[in-house]
């Protein structure tokens, strides 16, 4: 991957500085925004999706630090370089020990601003880029997205792909986990290996430990023959345990012995097989609430979540719904022998309205629901109102809306439309003059939306 399609934003509220760091980045083939301010690179943040931050420390209104708090706590894995003139010893300690990637006092060689900034690509996982990244552009094919919160979560699961730790997808039924196991396999150095998906709620209890180690001929009435369990099935490759939270109590000191020792012994066997898997667990539980109530094992839990992977709810990545829309329509349409080519502008709104409880796989039945009873190229308003049993409900208003929520709010919208601010204004239910204040407000350019990356 070449340096022109790495991506940098500046900040600093010393414009003559900007423009010569924005010089001496673009001039080695860097991609670069520069701002004035925390408040400015928050917004651009889901607009540009920078790959690394570099930040002046001391600034009017938010501070250098201040904005790597909100970057962390957004996107964990993208690299924060900050720069001042005011560095000491403690604030450095201080910004490394926090997590910002590295700390370079103004004056500073150019050179050696450089060679931090490839350090920081390297390690994020942004500079990794080889051959077989012909191969790698495949692992997330299957993943439908332009939401900003997708896209970390993705960058977070390639950077933990290449390692071979545990992890453990936190998220609502419906959110996709299994596609996520999914393709951090494929993007894993086991991609050649199996993938293996058990639903641990529906195993019986009495049954638990024969599909997951296998069973010796004999072991127990109907064992006719010997079985090689799930852990064998996925030797060399990713085993992944969805509903982790559903595992029986005592069961689950075996799964736990079978981790640390990496062996696992059939059923009715006196002899362990060595297995080597890489283990992804998911669950729609709060595991901390069942460590609580005693329903789950902390030792478990700690050797299972190693990395913790947060799934957004469909509500959360309201911006994917017109293209899991076209996605879908186009899957179904093939099956269904319809030519439907598309929702009307009306239950398009309404689809972008509702609650979605039941998230991506809600969202899949009700277009297979509405394809079915389509008659008309566009599927109208009234057919969507039928499948969602009149429990859509309206956009949040602005009136309404508190301060905090206003940025995310214009991004989604303006991100929704592509930029078209006449739109996004009907949505918000503002006209357009009120609406450009709003946008002011928040630094937010509609132009760069109609070019931002998905």
């Amino acid at each position: 991957m070449s340096a022109c399609k790495y991506r940098i934003l500046l900040v600093d509220d010393d414009r003559s500085l900007l423009r010569l760091l924005s010089m001496r980045l673009a001039a080695v083939g860097y991609e670069v925004a520069a701002v004035e301010s925390g408040e400015q690179a928050l917004a651009q943040l889901s607009v540009f999706r920078p790959h690394l931050v570099i930040t002046d420390l001391r600034m009017g209104g938010m501070d250098g630090m201040a904005l790597f708090d909100q970057i962390h706590s957004r996107n964990p894995a993208l690299p924060v370089l900050i720069l001042t003139a005011h560095g000491t010893i403690p604030d450095a300690v201080d910004a490394t020990s926090k997590g910002v990637f590295s700390f370079l006092t103004k004056p500073f060689d150019s050179q050696v601003l450089l060679t931090q900034v490839g350090r920081a690509l390297k390690v994020s996982g942004e500079g990794r880029h080889t051959d077989e990244d012909e191969r790698q552009a495949e692992w997330r094919r299957d993943i439908v997205t332009r939401s900003p919160a997708m896209e970390d979560l993705l960058t977070q699961a390639c950077l933990v792909a290449a390692s071979d730790a545990s992890v453990f997808i936190h998220g609502q039924s419906g959110t996709g986990k299994e596609l996520l196991a999914r393709a951090l396999h494929k993007a894993s150095t086991r991609h050649e290996g199996p993938f293996v998906a058990v639903n641990c709620s529906a195993i019986p209890e009495s049954l638990m430990e024969s599909e997951l180690f296998g069973h010796a001929k004999g072991a127990f009435t109907g064992a006719n023959r010997e079985h090689k369990g799930l852990f064998q099935a996925a030797h060399g490759g990713t085993l992944f345990l969805d509903e982790i939270g559903d595992m029986p109590l005592s069961f689950q000191v075996k799964l736990l012995r079978a981790l640390q020792e990496r062996v696992v012994r059939p059923v009715g066997s006196t002899q362990s097989v060595e297995v080597d898997v890489r283990i992804i667990s998911a669950t729609h539980r709060d595991l901390d609430e069942a460590l609580e109530e005693g329903e789950f094992r902390e030792d478990l839990y700690y050797r299972l979540n190693v990395v913790t992977l947060e799934m957004p709810t469909l509500a959360e990545r309201r911006e994917d719904i017109p293209l899991l829309a076209s996605h879908f329509l186009e899957l179904i349409s093939q099956n269904s022998r319809k030519e439907v080519k598309g929702f009307a502008p009306e239950a398009m709104e309404l689809l972008l309205a509702a609650p979605w409880p039941g998230n991506v796989r809600q969202f899949y039945n009700l277009v297979e629901q509405v394809v079915a009873f389509a008659t008309t190229p566009l599927i109208p308003a009234s057919l969507v109102q039928r499948a969602l049993r009149d429990k859509s409900r309206e956009i949040m208003a602005f009136a309404d809306a508190r301060s905090q929520f206003e940025r995310d709010y214009l991004i989604q919208l303006l991100q929704i439309t592509n930029g078209n601010v006449t739109h996004a204004a009907r949505i918000a239910k503002r006209n357009r003059t009120e609406f450009y204040k709003l946008l002011n407000k928040h630094h937010l350019q509609p132009a760069q939306f109609k070019e931002a990356r998905g």
